[in-house]
């Protein structure tokens, strides 16, 4: 009897053994991407953090297809929208303006953002009489999308310098490539401009350039661009939008935590091995992860200040779109550990 209870034991524990194995393959298939290339555009002589993240072995199986560099927000998102690429990456303010219009979208991940260490900046020319936010009225101002970010911030300091809407208005509003930038200044085509980041810190190292304010100086740590994917793609391909993320979100982590020098050394290595006719010394300008919040986490006020400025100077109406319907933070898996909420909607 004893040797029949010990082989209904070991049957039942083989079984059970089974169904653990089959559950476990039901997982791992239920999570296994639907797709596993994902077509993009990048930055010219920038390391975006999907870019990273695939360097560091944390989208596998997913690769990334780059299509070419996109200059605009804006249209890296509208791509997104058509199907050219799978996902863009935008200004939070651009992502408000999209959505209004009745996009299909969802942000998904903060990706760009101001911190004491990396932040964006307006420039004149050392000598220039622009020396406070009056003196830009009546001149022209370089930015790389006009209605973008850049045109927000430089907006925003004007305002809180006491210049007058109708002043703002006379101030004109270039657009131009970030990386030629810095050149036209020089050239005296533009009267001041404003550069992000990295591109920021490399005119500063350079020299010739007066720094007249900075988003951070403005605003302090915040995030303001975004990765968006439509809500048909996120419907279609759920675990892939979730590799993207995860992978996205531990490469921002891996970036806030790992030493600069060992990060600027990943950030060459990716840049050499690209071969995209980029200025490769840029990325040794990198200071740190640029990023808002943990692991690139989303909030409603990412969205909602933007919305609030398009009201007030009537570009939306009231209403006509409310940023918790814009984001989802459901595939980040720092969102929990913050509390976060899954999704504003």
């Amino acid at each position: 009897m004893k040797a029949n209870l010990r082989q209904r034991w070991r049957n039942s524990t083989r079984l059970l053994a089974a169904g653990f194995l089959l559950m476990a393959g039901q997982l791992a298939f239920s999570q296994t991407p639907e797709k596993t290339e994902l077509r993009y555009q990048g930055w010219a002589s920038k390391v975006l953090y999907p870019e990273l993240a695939e360097d560091l072995g944390y989208l596998a199986p997913i690769r990334l297809k780059w299509v070419g560099n996109t200059t605009s927000g804006p249209q890296d998102i509208q791509a997104a929208v058509t199907g050219d690429v799978d996902y863009g990456g935008a200004f939070n303010g651009s992502i408000v303006k999209l959505a209004a219009a009745h996009a299909p979208i969802k942000a998904v991940l903060s990706y760009v953002g101001a911190d004491k260490d990396t932040n964006g900046g307006l420039f004149v020319l050392q000598g220039s009489p622009i020396k406070t936010a009056r003196d830009l009225v009546g001149h022209k101002v370089g930015v790389n999308t006009p209605g973008a970010y850049e045109q927000y911030l430089v907006t925003a300091w004007l305002e809180k310098s006491g210049v007058s809407k109708d002043d703002i208005q006379k101030i004109t509003f270039v657009a131009a490539p970030p990386v030629n930038l810095a050149q036209l200044l020089k050239q005296k085509q533009l009267d001041a401009i404003f550069l992000e980041d990295i591109i920021k810190d490399k005119l500063l190292a350079e020299g010739g350039a007066t720094l007249l304010t900075t988003d951070y100086q403005l605003l302090g740590s915040f995030g303001y661009a975004s990765y968006i994917f439509t809500d048909r793609f996120i419907q279609q391909n759920p675990n892939t939008v979730r590799r993207f993320v995860e992978g996205t979100a531990r490469a921002i982590e891996w970036a806030q935590k790992t030493p600069r020098a060992e990060v600027v050394a990943r950030l060459e290595k990716i840049v050499q091995a690209r071969n995209r006719n980029e200025d490769k010394t840029i990325v040794r300008y990198w200071k740190s992860a640029g990023v808002g919040g943990k692991g690139g986490v989303l909030s409603s006020s990412d969205f909602s200040t933007y919305v609030d400025w398009y009201v007030s100077n009537g570009v939306l109406k009231p209403g006509q779109v409310k940023a918790d319907d814009i984001y989802t933070n459901q595939f980040n898996p720092f969102s929990q550990a913050l509390g976060s909420r899954q999704s504003g909607s």
